[in-house]
């Protein structure tokens, strides 16, 4: 048992004994082993190449003759290098990079015809570059051969410099401006400059009765507060400088000279339409795709900070904000799950067991926390975007671009409105930059709010200037009522008016009286017309016979309302419910969008609103419904909310400049016609004066009371009670008559009538 024990423990120790090889197994181990089998298979490698000498020297000499020693060492760099990328297994790079495999071939192709003109190229450089051809032909494919593989290797960068040899070729035949011109101002000595890049500057030779302008200077001359002197002051950059009164004439007069009697004009009905050249052309900012993405990755990794996970999927850069779209990610749960190996050892590892949806809320409740990440003053959350699976994030630019009426018209969502509807209106752009248009007919009311200096007026001029473009007044009329006296004056003699700009608020009364009243008899046009609507009574009727739309402008509701409360409202109401099917249409603008201004009522029947910044959440509420309005930016941001939406939608408004506001008035001055009558203040205010006639009608016993005053000479209404045996009212109805007849003293009247009381 010992000496078993002293083996075992030897053998564990020490292990076993290795036993000696017998001297077969000791060759047969040494002809297996890897340096041996090398040597036989170079022997034989040596053996069949001396066998086969002749037919390699041969094959050699052919390979030689067609390839050349250039090409045949450029055939040998190729194959190692491609052997070398196998080797590293970079097969998906045949795939994802195939075009740059096919530039490297051309490259090769280009330096074996390089090689060729030494004699090294073999029979194949040869015909690279068609031999026996002129040089000329032979370089001309060499340089072809290059600039497919410049092509193939970089495609992005070579279209890039191609698009920029060609947009510089095009800058040099661009037609150059004539050379700014400057005036000496007769008022003041500091030169007036006209810059002369402005296509609208241009005078064409004309002969000089066409300077001259259809109206008098008094008539067609508007009293405009663009006409008052302006004070001296710096504009910033980026902003339209403001124009002195003699320039915006001089303008307004340059434009009619070159476009006013062209005969490319659209003439309808004996009038003549502005050109679309008549606005001016505003260059559009672009904005660095790397900042975008910049701030995408910020979102993301903000998001992730609080435990959100999200990606974003859309960048849509607008003229002041930028949306970016992001997609909620899923709310994992895991479980830990222990295995264990062969050697016994224990691993943990997460198993994924369930995933949700992040919810929207999560994302909507860190507002502020991704304003911070941003260093952005505010953002606004779409929760989530109408007809999109994401979240809109608006975060506001760096630097805020101004979008012109002409881009807006331009395009051709605009350009397929206008077709459809007299009354297509340019709204603005969206946050992705789209042009939003509008059409005042399916509104069919638009009631617009925002505090001062939010664009509110601009979006009014807007309207206007763009039913002046594409209307004649035999299309469309306008009332407007400007209790501010300011904003609205400019269009105080354009023949499209139905009545001058009315700037009284009882005279504005008289007009919402006038027009309900014009909406009855505008029914009674129809019914008798066998018309549905004004689209059917216009369809076979031209010129006068035709009944034109009339659009009601109101730049402030506020003063309407805290002068006739419940009368306003009430008119107000009746013609939003009535009017659409006759053509009357209404664009109510206050800047106090409270309750007491912006009534239950009247929200109600101005279904398509538009809010600019406002102060408070409850303004917001009170004109959208909803919170949004107190986040914006001002200068023409807005939301938008048509009919249709169930959300508004952000724009940046249109922007109209004093300058093109001067060139449309001016425009249709010049070609002011008798036809185009308005109507008098006095056909505006005579509804209430008759209705004030026949509110008190003739009395029965007015003829006996006419007889008692030639019997008796004084009488008073106490002593009609008791003569006529009559009440009160009555009787002092009856002395109310008399008195206007001039029959009885007022003041005697009421002496006696105190007396005998």
């Amino acid at each position: 048992m010992a000496r078993s024990s002293r083996k075992s423990y030897i053998k564990d120790t020490f292990g076993e004994k290795p036993r000696r090889k017998s001297g077969s197994s000791r060759s047969s181990h040494l002809m297996t082993s890897p340096g041996v089998r090398s040597i036989i298979l170079l022997v034989i490698i040596l053996a069949v190449l001396f066998w086969q000498r002749e037919n390699i020297e041969t094959a050699g000499e052919a390979v030689i003759n067609t390839l050349g020693w250039g090409g045949l060492v450029l055939v040998v760099i190729a194959f190692i290098g491609l052997v070398f990328r196998l080797g590293q297994r970079k097969f998906r790079s045949f795939i994802y990079h195939f075009n740059r495999w096919l530039g490297g071939a051309a490259f090769i192709l280009a330096v074996w015809g390089i090689i060729a003109f030494f004699g090294l190229g073999g029979s194949f450089g040869l015909s690279i570059i068609g031999y026996p051809a002129p040089e000329v032909i032979s370089i001309l494919r060499i340089l072809g051969l290059v600039i497919v593989g410049i092509i193939l290797f970089a495609p992005g960068g070579s279209f890039r410099l191609v698009a920029r040899f060609v947009s510089w070729v095009a800058k040099q035949f661009e037609r150059r401006p004539p050379p700014a011109r400057i005036q000496q101002s007769p008022q003041t000595s500091r030169p007036a400059v006209i810059h002369g890049s402005s296509p609208i500057m241009e005078k064409p030779a004309l002969p000089s009765e066409m300077g001259k302008p259809v109206l008098p200077p008094e008539r067609a001359t508007p009293k405009s507060p663009l006409l008052a002197p302006d004070k001296e002051s710096s504009a910033p950059s980026g902003v339209v400088p403001a124009h002195s009164p003699q320039e915006l004439r001089q303008v307004a007069q340059e434009v009619w000279k070159k476009y006013g009697q062209s005969s490319d004009l659209v003439v309808v009905d004996g009038w003549r339409l502005p050109p679309i050249d008549i606005l001016d052309i505003i260059p559009e900012v672009e904005f660095s795709q790397a900042d975008n993405e910049q701030r995408a990755r910020l979102i993301e990794e903000a998001l992730e900070s609080y435990g959100v996970e999200a990606a974003v999927v859309q960048i849509n850069a607008g003229p002041t904000v930028t949306q970016f779209g992001v997609e909620p990610g899923w709310d994992r749960k895991f479980k830990e799950v222990k295995d264990k190996d062969r050697d016994g050892n224990v691993t943990v590892r997460l198993k994924e067991i369930s995933r949700t949806r992040v919810k929207v809320d999560r994302i909507t409740s860190l507002a502020n926390d991704l304003a911070l990440a941003l260093a952005a003053p505010s953002i606004r959350l779409e929760a989530p975007v109408p007809g999109k699976s994401v979240v809109g994030i608006e975060v506001p630019n760096a630097t805020s671009d101004m979008v012109s009426l002409r881009g807006v018209i331009e395009t051709s969502a605009f350009q397929k409105l206008e077709t459809r509807s007299k009354l297509a209106l340019a709204l603005g752009k969206g946050a992705g930059g789209e042009a939003v248009s509008g059409d005042l007919t399916k509104m069919p009311h638009l009631l617009i709010a925002g505090a001062t200096g939010s664009g509110k007026t601009v979006c009014l001029n807007t309207i206007v200037c763009c039913l002046l473009l594409h209307n004649t007044p035999s299309d469309v009329r306008f009332i407007m009522i400007d209790p501010k006296r300011v904003e609205l004056t400019p269009y105080n003699s354009i023949p499209h008016l139905a009545a001058p700009v009315i700037v009284d608020t009882k005279k504005a009364l008289n007009a919402l009286r006038w027009l309900s009243q014009e909406m009855d008899q505008r029914y009674q046009r129809l019914a008798s017309g066998s018309a549905r609507n004004i689209e059917g009574y216009n369809k076979n009727r031209q010129g006068d016979e035709k009944l034109p739309y009339l659009v009601l402008m109101i730049d402030e509701l506020a003063d309407l309302m805290m002068t006739g409360f419940d009368e306003v409202e009430h008119i107000l109401c009746r013609l939003a419910q009535l009017s659409r099917a006759v053509g009357i249409h209404l664009v109510v603008a206050t800047q106090r969008p409270s309750v007491d201004v912006v009534t239950g009522l009247i929200k109600a029947n101005f279904p398509t609103r538009i809010s600019f910044a406002v102060t408070s959440q409850v303004d917001s509420r009170t004109i959208l419904d909803s919170v949004g309005a107190e986040k914006l930016l001002g200068k023409g941001d807005m939301l938008y909310m048509p009919t249709e939406a169930a959300k508004p939608k952000r724009l940046q408004g249109c922007m109209v400049s004093d300058a093109e506001v001067e060139r449309i008035v001016y425009f249709w001055n010049s070609q002011h016609k008798e036809e185009a009558s308005q109507i008098k203040v006095e056909d505006i205010v005579s509804p209430s004066a008759l209705e004030e006639k026949e509110a008190f009608p003739a009395d029965p016993l007015l003829e006996s009371a006419r007889d008692l005053v030639k019997e008796h000479g004084r009488v008073s209404t106490s002593f009609l009670q008791r003569r006529l045996r009559i009440g009160y009212p009555r009787a002092a109805r009856i002395m109310e008559q008399l008195e206007e007849e001039g029959q009885v003293d007022s003041d005697e009247a009421e002496v006696e009538g105190e007396g005998e009381g």
